[in-house]
């Protein structure tokens, strides 16, 4: 049995992410999720500030992603944003990594569990257990 390793894809989001660099951003995305099994991380260390644009590209970049067998997975969130995005709900959508060379690097381990949707399987979330 051979396994197939397919590229993964690092982009940086845009600074602002107003609803038009919005859609410019996602028709460049396109290119790069058209494929089998996309993988794909999104450094958002630009991102200034994650409002719903963002927020909502994010989701999109995510669905066309799921559609074809792959993943969208998040690097490089600043503390602010990672807020926002508790707040709504969306980090339990995706893994979050410290770095990208860490968000690259897990698309080539196994995963541990049948979806990694739902929960963030540790990814370099501290954890907050109280004595």
């Amino acid at each position: 049995m051979s396994i197939r390793m397919h590229a993964v894809a690092v982009k940086q989001l845009p600074e602002k992410l107003n609803a038009k660099q919005g859609r410019l951003f996602f028709e460049e995305m396109e290119s790069w999720v058209n494929v089998d099994h996309p993988r794909i991380v999104l450094d958002c260390s630009r991102v200034q500030p994650m409002d719903r644009s963002a927020m909502h590209l994010l989701l999109c970049c995510l669905e066309e992603a799921l559609k074809r067998n792959g993943d969208v997975k998040l690097a490089r969130i600043p503390e602010d944003a990672k807020v926002s995005l508790t707040q709504m709900g969306l980090l339990r959508l995706f893994e979050v990594f410290d770095t990208n060379a860490d968000a690259v690097e897990s698309f080539h381990r196994p995963r541990l569990h049948s979806s990694s949707h739902g929960n963030m399987h540790g990814a370099h979330q501290p954890s907050t257990n109280a004595a």
